[in-house]
C-alpha cells in the first residue's frame, strides 16, 4: 500500500525538492499535475506529502495557540509540559492520525466513485489525490478564519480537480463524488467549516439589516 516505485508514469523528483515543487504545481497547476503526477502504485511520495501538510497544519495550530494545546483543554499536559506535549502531538499525527484519516478518507471517496464511475482509476490513485490536494491547508494553522475557508476551498476545489483528471470523469461528476469525503477532510480534518459557517452567518445577517 506504500509501494515507492522508482520510475512512475511520466516521473517525479523525489526528496525535499521534489516535495516542494509538487506543493506549488498542484496549487498553480493543478489539472497538468493531477494528470502527470499520480501514479499507478506510487502511494509513498504522496503519503509523506499529506503527512507534511498535516504536520504543517498542526504545527501553526501550536505556534499561534497560548496556554494551552491547540487552544483547548481538551488535550492534558504530559509531564506539565507544553513541549513535551506538542512534540508527541507532533509524533501522533504523524504516525497515526494523519496516514488514518487520509485512507479512511480514500476509502470513502472510493466507495461513492464505485457507485459514480464505471471505469476509474485505483485506490492508490484516490489516496494520492486526496493528499496532494490538501495542499493549501499547509497555511491553515495560522489562526485566521478567512485563511481557513479560502484553504479549505480550495483543497476541495483541487480534490475535485484531481478526481476528474485521475479517474477521467466529469468535473460536476468528480465535485457531487467528492463533496462528502471535502466536508470529512477540509471541513473537520483541517477545522475549515466551523469559519465558514461562521462567516456564512455574519453575510446572511448583513443582508437581512440591509
Amino acid at each position: 500500500m506504500t509501494t515507492w516505485v522508482e520510475n512512475p508514469r511520466n516521473g517525479r523528483d523525489r526528496g525535499p525538492r521534489g516535495l516542494a515543487r509538487a506543493w506549488v504545481e498542484v496549487l498553480v497547476r493543478p489539472r497538468r499535475f493531477f494528470r502527470n503526477g499520480v501514479a499507478p502504485g506510487d502511494q509513498a511520495p504522496g503519503l509523506v506529502f499529506g503527512v507534511l501538510v498535516a504536520l504543517c497544519f498542526v504545527g501553526g495550530l501550536l505556534a499561534f495557540s497560548s496556554g494551552t494545546v491547540l487552544g483547548t483543554d481538551l488535550i492534558p499536559l504530559v509531564a506539565d509540559s507544553r513541549a513535551v506535549t506538542s512534540l508527541l502531538l507532533l509524533l501522533a499525527v504523524t504516525l497515526f492520525v494523519a496516514p488514518a484519516t487520509l485512507h479512511l478518507s480514500a476509502a470513502l471517496q472510493t466507495v461513492l466513485l464505485m457507485l459514480a464511475v464505471r471505469e476509474r482509476a485505483g485506490v492508490s490513485e484516490t489516496v494520492q489525490t486526496i493528499a496532494y490536494a490538501t495542499a493549501p491547508c499547509a497555511l491553515a494553522g495560522v489562526p485566521i478564519p478567512e485563511l481557513r475557508v479560502i484553504c479549505a476551498l480550495y483543497g476541495a476545489g483541487l480534490l475535485a480537480i484531481g478526481i476528474s483528471e485521475v479517474h477521467e470523469t466529469s468535473l460536476l461528476r468528480a465535485a457531487l463524488v467528492s463533496a462528502l469525503p471535502s466536508v470529512f477532510v477540509f471541513g473537520f480534518a483541517f477545522r475549515g467549516l466551523g469559519p465558514l459557517v461562521a462567516l456564512v452567518e455574519g453575510l446572511l445577517r448583513s443582508w437581512t439589516l440591509i
